[in-house]
């Protein structure tokens, strides 16, 4: 079925495909967009351009037209011939729209800090609590300018790495006061998100009240590479990147 907005979705299926993937994902189609993205061009030009038959060209810029991709209208030096043309706008809106639908973090930008006042409560957790949980901690409480309520902890606690402290501290932050927790301190609290960085910690990990949301990303163990530094430093930038996009759903 074709909804007000021109796109296509299957009746009664829940988080069905946006209708721009199935319009424009279509190989067929998406070299006529490609091809209507630098010239409009008469049916017969994009016949010629794509080796098509002229029924199979015509049909899938029905389909295009429907969705709201392309438009056309009559050549003024014959009015026999039409002009089809791509409706970029339209394109971006559809795009953004698409990106939103699979995360609220590919909209146009992070929501600003204000939003998150009264946020989910956030709970890191790793195997020590001393490197990447700390990190995390530090970088979602930075990044949300101290909005969102936010706590690590390790199963196994064990002191601060001393490497983290030195590249938070790039990032503008110390952590160089900051003790390891065990997460049985927070078993009686409740979060709206449990984040495990740990591949182990999320097999042991305990349950909270109030039903919160799970979330896994595996981020290996820094400390054990040849190069702490180094290692210490891709784990702060990929924290940061998924923060990033934490804190959309945060700010919904």
């Amino acid at each position: 079925m074709i909804d007000q907005t021109g796109l296509i979705y299957c009746a009664g299926v829940q988080n069905a495909t946006p209708g721009f993937l199935r319009l424009a994902g279509h190989p067929l189609r998406w070299r006529l967009l490609t091809e209507l993205a630098r010239t409009d061009r008469q049916v017969r030009e994009l016949t010629g351009l794509l080796g098509q038959p002229q029924s199979l060209v015509s049909y899938h810029l029905g389909q295009l037209r429907a969705g709201g991709l392309v438009s056309a209208r009559r050549s003024s030096a014959d009015g026999r011939d039409s002009y089809y043309r791509i409706e970029l706008s339209r394109c971006r809106e559809l795009l953004a729209e698409t990106g939103l639908a699979l995360h609220p973090g590919l909209g146009p930008g992070p929501p600003p800090p204000a939003l998150f006042k009264g946020a989910a409560r956030v709970l890191f957790l790793c195997t020590g609590n001393s490197g990447r949980s700390q990190m995390a901690e530090a970088l979602l409480g930075q990044l949300s300018g101290g909005a969102v309520e936010v706590a690590s902890a390790g199963s196994h606690p064990k002191p601060l790495h001393p490497e983290a402290v030195r590249v938070m501290r790039e990032h503008g932050i110390d952590i160089s006061g900051r003790r390891s927790k065990h997460l049985e301190e927070f078993a009686g609290q409740r979060f709206g998100y449990v984040i495990t960085l740990c591949d182990r910690v999320r097999e042991v990990c305990p349950e909270f009240g109030g039903h919160p949301q799970l979330i896994h990303w595996s981020i290996a163990d820094p400390a054990g590479e040849a190069d702490a530094r180094a290692a210490f430093r891709r784990v702060a930038a990929g924290l940061r990147t998924r923060i990033g996009f934490l804190l959309a759903r945060l700010g919904e």
